[in-house]
């Protein structure tokens, strides 16, 4: 009884175990750790249908979408569901001033019309295997640098071994709770994947900027891709024609029958990144130094890039996935530092590593966790003001002075092609060049220079600076860059054209080159300098995570998200985020209407077809009839069509795109975003405010069957009414 109490207060203090709605959960242990909660909860599955590692189960429907989205597979000949924002990038790629498929939307009539994605790729995951033994047994005791170098050793062999035993898989062995757990995931990539369709951006991504991460939100964020296979459906193959869709064992079911508050809800996916054991140290780089250094870099360059897209449509679609990528954490980084502080997230870390103290003090069996917190805190005294120049090196150089990258990738890939394949020469410069603008990266460049002379310390300051823009050009940034576009090749794609037209090589010497390079001298230079205070860090994380879930032995744990398949559960449920305000759990197309304004008519428009059928309330079979009683269904009344609802499922950044399930692990909604009251989420879940936002699926097919014709792509998936 004693060792229970101790257990419970420990939990009690320290927020260690997980509360109902909070985890991202590892498959292999749902049966043991999970289940009969889910079960209390509502779910009506066995925990084999959805995680299943003899078997086909709900897993084999849920897909690693492109580089950092998830996806599913909703009809047995490979249609994928995901988000709008994560297909963004591909519809950019293909979209021209012709065919604008950002503004207005594309549709296949049929399987002929999809269109290849050049470089998207999507993964399913095998295998799961627990392989903690074979990566560290006998390692105890080591040092920790050589502890390292033989983990990550063995890492290779195990992989190496695996890829041998599954011929023409993908291989992974990733770490768990700070390197204490390792897991190996067995994986097909499939390389052949085609734009199927997406709504127009004014549905697709209807409020922009403004209501990302907000709540409520209206934003029917989704879009449509197929996995193609080989002529036998089932294997890999890079495109062509032959290729057939993928015949896929497990597709999910569509639920077109909703939900009402407190419904059981489950999301399965791909969660990124997060920091739920993040000590004092680390929250106070991340609110002094990391956020606010996005926050300035991305703002001053995404206000050039704006202005730019607005004044042109090439120039719009040219830069429209860059301002994303750029924007969509810039604001995620202005959220979190102010929830961070907001809800004292710091002051109950410091209460946590206070009783983490005094629990190990309380046993000399403990002392060797009486090392965690001072490794931290030596590796932060040292790494902080490294970390903060390597971050403004790339930010604001390699990240947003497009013509240096340029410069670096051509520069590297032209010489052999040049040599032996003209013709691809050719089409690599074509593809470089494609979605870049000399104007707006000349504006660019003269703002991100001058920040990375205010902002980075004298000794990591890029040679190019210090010789050419302090020395040749006494300090005058705009004079520099006019010389520097002036006279490099790169930089436009007629100038390089014509330079190697004229049978020129490309330049031993360029200044665009000398910028990337010099650059990437110092970001290297850091990197080694960060190396030693990373392996302390790296050597208390562990140490820290490892005590505290020896404090709370009896609790049940999660690791920090890595982009590996985890799942989460809670249900569908409104909220309080302050005094006197209360969000219901559920938008509708009424809120849209409501939302449209002249006066911001790249976030806020409705396309006519919209506005028409919610006019008429043509709502087909998708409207919400959940408050009408039996007499008035029958008499033909209907309610609103919903567009987005919220649930308290714990997601974060990568599990975009991910299925929000029923019960019964049907699709009802597909997962999109987090909330602004909750934006310290990724440190701490925070049980009454987190929300996890979702774009109804009754909203999805109304969209495709209504609004865009294309009802087709419904009749090959398996929709219950």
């Amino acid at each position: 009884m004693k060792k229970l109490f101790l257990s419970a207060l420990c939990a009690l203090a320290l927020g260690l175990t997980a509360s109902a709605d909070e985890g991202m959960w590892l498959l292999p242990y749902l049966q043991k750790t999970n289940y009969a909660d889910m079960k209390a909860a509502g779910l009506k599955l066995k925990a084999t249908d959805i995680y299943n590692p003899d078997g086909q189960s709900l897993k084999d429907a849920i897909i690693i979408f492109g580089s950092g989205c998830t996806g599913e597979i909703v009809s047995p000949d490979g249609l994928i569901f995901t988000n709008h924002h994560c297909g963004y990038g591909s519809i950019q790629q293909l979209s021209t001033t012709e065919h604008d498929y950002l503004a207005d939307g594309f549709w296949a009539m049929n399987r002929a019309e999809e269109i290849p994605v050049p470089g998207l790729s999507v993964h399913f995951i095998r295998k799961i295997e627990e392989v903690t033994d074979r990566m560290t047994e006998g390692l105890e005791g080591l040092p920790f640098e050589e502890y390292t170098e033989k983990v990550n050793k063995r890492r290779e062999e195990l992989s190496e071994a695996f890829a041998a035993e599954y011929p023409g898989k993908k291989i992974r062995v990733e770490s768990f709770f700070g390197g204490n757990q390792y897991f190996l995931f067995v994986m097909d990539e499939y390389t052949d994947i085609r734009f199927v369709g997406a709504p127009p951006s004014s549905i697709g991504k209807f409020g922009g900027d403004t209501d990302n991460w907000m709540w409520p939100r209206h934003t029917g964020d989704f879009s449509v891709f197929r996995v193609y296979a080989a002529p036998d459906g089932t294997t890999p193959a890079d495109y062509s024609p032959e290729n057939v869709p993928y015949k896929a064992p497990v597709h999910l079911t569509v639920s077109a029958k909703g939900y009402k508050d407190g419904d059981f809800t489950m999301v399965m996916g791909f969660p990124g990144s997060t920091t739920r054991y993040m000590t004092t140290y680390e929250i106070d780089e991340m609110l002094d130094v990391a956020n606010p250094n996005r926050i300035l870099i991305r703002g001053e360059r995404q206000e050039i890039l704006r202005k730019d897209m607005e004044a042109s449509d090439r120039v719009r679609i040219q830069y429209s996935d860059k301002y994303a990528n750029s924007s969509n954490y810039w604001k995620n980084s202005i959220g979190m530092s102010k929830a961070v502080r907001k809800l004292g997230i710091r002051d109950r870390r410091r209460e946590q590593e206070a009783a983490f103290t005094r629990w190990a003090q309380a046993d000399p069996a403990r002392s060797e966790y009486l090392r965690a917190l001072p490794l931290i805190a030596a590796s932060k005294e040292v790494s902080v003001p490294l970390a903060s120049d390597r971050q403004v090196l790339n930010e604001a150089i390699v990240g947003s002075v497009e013509v240096a990258t340029i410069a670096a990738v051509l520069n590297k890939a032209l010489p052999e092609l040049l040599a032996s394949q003209p013709q691809a020469a050719a089409e690599t410069v074509a593809a470089v060049y494609k979605d870049y603008n000399e104007p707006t990266d000349r504006k660019v460049a003269v703002r991100m220079i001058e920040l990375t002379r205010e902002m980075v310390s004298p000794e990591n300051m890029p040679e190019f600076i210090t010789t050419e823009v302090e020395g040749r050009f006494g300090g005058d940034v705009q004079a520099y860059v006019d010389w520097l576009y002036d006279n490099s090749v790169y930089a436009n794609r007629e100038k390089l054209e014509n330079w190697l037209a004229a049978g020129n090589g490309l330049p031993a010497q360029d200044p665009a080159l000398a910028v990337f390079d010099t650059t990437v001298a110092k970001y290297v230079d850091l990197v080694a300098q960060l190396r030693e205070p990373a392996l302390q860090f790296a050597e208390g994380h562990k140490l820290y995570i490892k005590g505290l879930l020896e404090m709370d032995a009896d609790g049940k744990h999660y690791p920090d998200a890595n982009f590996t398949i985890r799942l989460t559960y809670g249900n569908v449920k409104s909220y309080d985020p302050a005094d006197a305000v209360h969000y219901d759990y559920f938008t509708t197309l009424e809120g849209v209407m409501e939302k449209e304004d002249e006066l911001n008519p790249t976030e806020f428009t409705v396309p006519a077809r919209l506005k028409e059928l919610y006019a008429e309330q043509d709502y087909g079979r998708y409207a919400d009839l959940s408050g009408l009683s039996r007499r008035e269904i029958r008499r033909g009344a209907k309610e609103d069509l919903r567009t987005c609802f919220v649930s308290t499922n714990d997601i974060t950044g990568g599990n975009s795109g991910s299925p929000v399930l029923n019960d019964r692990g049907q699709l009802i909604g597909l997962a999109f975003d987090g909330n602004w009251d909750a934006m310290s989420g990724d440190v701490l879940f925070e049980t009454e405010l987190q929300r996890c936002i979702n774009v109804d699926v009754r909203y999805v097919l109304f969209v495709i069957d209504k609004f865009a014709g294309a009802g087709h792509l419904l009749d090959e998936m398996t929709i219950v009414w």
